[in-house]
C-alpha cells in the first residue's frame, strides 16, 4: 500500500512526536544523544520490519516532499552562516577537509580490497565506499546504473542501497554516544552546564546563529511578519539555487540541489545590507528566531521521514562479505574519530560535537551528521564552529570530491 505525498508527510510529524515522547521517558536515549527523529523513525521501521516478516500489509511512502525539507534546511544554514565566523574557523575547517578527503581515499581501498580478500568482484567492494557510505542513497542510485553496465553486477543496486541503509542506521546510532564517549572520557567542558552529569537537555542553543551571536544584536520575535520574511527569503534562496544549479549542470557538473541553495544563502545574507528600518515591511532574516525554527523543524521532519522508510528486511538477506566489509568501514571510521578527528580538532567541546558529525557523515549523510550534532549540543550547548565547518566540508567540498573519485577508482579496476 503506497501512502500520498501528504500522508506520508504527516506520518513524519508523528514519528517525529513520537520520537520526542521516547526520548522524554527513555533516558538512555537522552544519555547516549540518540535524535529524535532517529529514535521514533528506527522504532516504526521495526514495526514495519514485523509486519513484513509475518506476511502483513506492507506500507511504502511518497518521500517527495522529504526532499525538499532537505533544501528548505541547507538553505537555512546557509542563511546564517557568516564570513567572519568562517574565518574565524579557518584552519579547522581545511584540516577537516583534507582528513575528510584523506578518509575517503581509504575508505574505498578498504572496500576494494576487502571485497578481493572476501572472493568477490573488487566493483562491488567500491559500492560499499564512498558511493553508498559518504554519498549515501542519492548518489548509490545515480551510479549503480553506471555499475551495472561497466562491470556487469545486475544487483549494483541492492548492494549500494542496503550499504547505504546499513551506514544510515550506524552513523544514526553512533555520533551521539561519540561525543557523549569524548566529553565525559576528556572531561571536556561544555558550555551548556559546569559538567557532563548536570547538563542541560532541553532549551539549549543549537545552532550557529544561536552560537555566534552578538548579545547586542536584536534577535527579531516569532510573530507573523518574522516567519513571513523567513519563508519568503529562503524561498527567494531556493529560486536562485534552482537557476545557479542549471548553470552548473550545463557545465557539466552535477550537485544535488540543496549544495547551491546553500550557497545562495551564504551569498545573499552576507552581501545584502544588514540596515533594518523600523518601516520596513519585510526583512531579511538574518539569525532570527522564526528562521532558526524553520530549519530545526524541516530537518527533523526529513530525518524522521528518511527512516520510518527503510526497508530493513533488505538487510536480512546481505551475503556475508558484505557484512563484513561493513562492520570493517563501521571500524575503521570509529578509529579515525576517535584516534585523529578528535585530537586534530582541538580536543575541545566544538572538537566532540564535529565527532558526532563527523560519524554522521563518514557512514551515512549531511543531514544525519547534523542531526547528531543537534542532539549533542541539545544536551550540552551551542558549538559555532561545528555548525559552521561541518556543513561546508559535507554540504559541499565532499560531493565535488566524491565526483572526481569515483570515477577515478572505477578507471583502476
Amino acid at each position: 500500500m503506497e501512502l500520498s505525498p501528504l500522508v506520508s508527510t504527516t506520518t513524519g510529524f508523528l514519528v517525529l512526536f513520537l520520537g520526542k515522547r521516547l526520548n522524554r521517558e527513555l533516558g538512555f536515549l537522552r544519555n547516549y544523544s540518540i535524535p529524535e527523529p532517529v529514535s521514533g523513525g528506527l522504532l516504526v521501521a521495526l514495526l514495519l520490519t514485523l509486519l513484513h516478516v509475518v506476511g502483513g500489509p506492507e506500507f511504502s511512502f511518497n518521500l517527495n516532499s522529504r526532499d525538499f525539507l532537505l533544501v528548505y534546511f541547507f538553505t537555512t544554514v546557509g542563511m546564517n552562516a557568516r564570513f567572519r565566523d568562517l574565518m574565524r574557523g579557518g584552519p579547522a575547517l581545511f584540516i577537516l577537509l583534507g582528513l575528510t578527503i584523506a578518509f575517503m581515499t581509504f575508505q574505498n581501498l578498504i572496500g576494494v580490497s576487502m571485497a578481493g580478500l572476501l572472493g568477490i568482484t573488487p566493483a562491488a567492494g567500491l559500492l560499499v565506499g564512498t558511493v553508498s557510505l559518504i554519498g549515501g542513497h542519492g548518489t548509490t542510485i545515480a551510479w549503480a546504473p553506471t555499475f551495472q553496465d561497466q562491470f556487469q553486477i545486475e544487483n549494483a543496486m541492492e548492494i549500494g542501497i542496503a550499504a547505504a541503509t546499513f551506514g544510515l542506521v550506524l552513523a544514526s546510532a553512533s555520533g551521539g554516544p561519540i561525543a557523549q564517549f569524548l566529553i565525559r572520557r576528556f572531561k571536556v567542558p561544555v558550555p551548556g552546564a559546569s559538567t557532563p552529569e548536570n547538563a542541560p537537555t532541553t532549551n539549549v542553543p543549537t545552532t550557529d546563529a544561536e552560537a555566534s551571536a552578538d548579545p547586542a544584536e536584536p534577535r527579531l520575535p516569532i510573530d507573523l511578519v518574522s516567519v513571513l520574511s523567513a519563508l519568503l527569503a529562503i524561498n527567494l534562496c531556493i529560486i536562485s539555487g534552482r537557476l545557479l544549479n542549471l548553470a552548473i549542470a550545463a557545465a557539466g557538473l552535477k550537485l544535488p540541489l540543496f549544495v547551491p541553495c546553500l550557497l545562495v544563502g551564504i551569498l545573499y545574507s552576507n552581501l545584502l545590507p544588514e540596515h533594518r528600518s523600523e518601516r520596513a515591511v519585510f526583512l531579511w532574516p538574518r539569525r532570527s528566531d522564526a528562521l532558526d525554527l524553520i530549519g530545526e523543524l524541516s530537518l527533523g521532519i526529513f530525518l524522521a521521514m528518511s527512516l520510518m522508510s527503510l526497508q530493513l528486511w533488505s538487510l536480512v538477506g546481505l551475503a556475508l562479505p558484505l557484512f563484513v566489509i561493513l562492520l570493517t568501514q563501521f571500524i575503521f571510521a570509529l578509529a579515525i574519530n576517535l584516534l585523529l578527528v578528535f585530537r586534530l580538532m582541538g580536543r575541545s567541546y566544538d572538537a566532540a560535537v564535529i565527532c558526532a558529525g563527523f560519524g554522521g557523515i563518514a557512514l551515512g549523510s549531511t543531514p544525519t551528521a547534523m542531526a547528531n550534532m543537534t542532539a549533542v549540543t541539545q544536551q550540552y550547548g551551542p558549538s559555532t564552529r561545528a555548525f559552521l565547518i561541518v556543513p561546508l566540508v559535507s554540504a559541499f567540498f565532499l560531493d565535488l570530491v566524491n565526483a572526481v573519485l569515483i570515477p577515478s577508482f572505477m578507471g583502476r579496476l
